[in-house]
């Protein structure tokens, strides 16, 4: 049965996570999907899944992508071990409020600035004196990162190098950098979802720019050193056979366990919430969610927004 009003979709802080997947066919079962290799076929409750990761070798059914679309799971297409992202579908919402507003705070400088400073105090887990610059901040930021690799590397009892690996020759790289990068991506597909889940653009990052995914790095870095850090040297430790699979594995786990889901989205709030930078219904923002086949109002230099259709008299 189609889904009429979005708003009884279950909330995506709710979500069971991830799912990747690979060389399967990924077909409709009622209102739900069933994955189909080559030791069966698994049911999956699409309903409460925040993001499907569709990784080589997969086949997905029209219906299986509209179902998982009514229930406002995620789907991301991605290369092999999920280091490539190559498509993203829609989001929940309808609504483009939210968007309208990340993209006053990206284009406003002095806005911009506070949104960066947001970001910041949150890695560092309270205010910054305000007069430290951007360059300051970031050169205390990579002592914090550091100091995290090192310390993971410490408790692991795994020797680190630094940050180093290539895409184009994924198996030249060591163990660590492995399972960081797929640690990394996992984490980037789940701050990817909320992103777009909640109405707002993955290409409109405010620290880092230039990429479609910019915005979807600025909020996976609030997360790393608590996260992916501490995961890929764990399992590192644990040895480099199946590594991208057992770093996976252990992020769904850890995601669970600190109840990631329920954070993003508030969080990604907090860092947008910036004095001077409030959008009022009147500008035009009307609840679509329950009238998605709507086409919404129309900009006015006078009124701001107004009515649409096709009488131009």
């Amino acid at each position: 049965m189609r889904l009429k009003d979005l708003h009884l979709l279950p909330k995506f802080r709710d979500g069971l996570s991830y799912l990747y997947v690979e060389h399967c066919k990924i077909d409709r079962e009622n209102n739900a999907i069933v994955v189909n290799d080559k030791d069966g076929a698994i049911p999956v409750p699409c309903a409460a899944l925040a993001l499907i990761m569709l990784g080589p070798g997969t086949t997905i059914t029209h219906a299986a992508i509209t179902v998982l679309a009514e229930n406002g799971c995620l789907v991301l297409w991605c290369g092999e071990k999920a280091v490539r992202f190559y498509a993203q579908g829609m989001g929940e919402t309808r609504r483009s409020q939210n968007i309208m507003k990340q993209a006053k705070l990206c284009s406003d400088p002095e806005l911009r600035i506070e949104v960066v400073r947001n970001m910041y105090e949150m890695r560092f887990g309270g205010n910054l004196d305000r007069s430290l610059s951007i360059q300051q901040i970031r050169g205390m930021e990579g002592i914090r990162v550091r100091n995290a690799y090192r310390e993971a590397s410490k408790r692991a009892g795994i020797p680190w190098k630094g940050r180093s690996y290539k895409v184009d020759a994924w198996d030249t790289s060591d163990c660590i950098n492995r399972a960081l990068s797929s640690a990394n991506t996992c984490l980037y597909g789940l701050c990817h979802a909320a992103i777009v889940s909640a109405g707002f653009s993955p290409a409109l990052g405010f620290i880092h720019v230039g990429k479609m995914s910019s915005f979807v790095y600025d909020i996976a870095d609030l997360y790393k050193t608590e996260t992916t850090i501490p995961v890929a040297f764990e399992c590192t430790a644990e040895g480099s056979e199946n590594i991208e699979r057992r770093v996976r594995l252990k992020c769904r786990d850890v995601f669970w366990e600190m109840r990631l889901l329920e954070r993003i989205i508030p969080d990604i709030e907090r860092v947008l919430t910036v004095s001077g930078c409030e959008l009022k219904d009147e500008d035009g923002f009307v609840d679509y969610d329950g009238s998605v086949d709507l086409p919404g109002l129309i900009w006015d230099p006078s009124s701001g927004a107004v009515e649409g259709g096709c009488n131009y008299g």
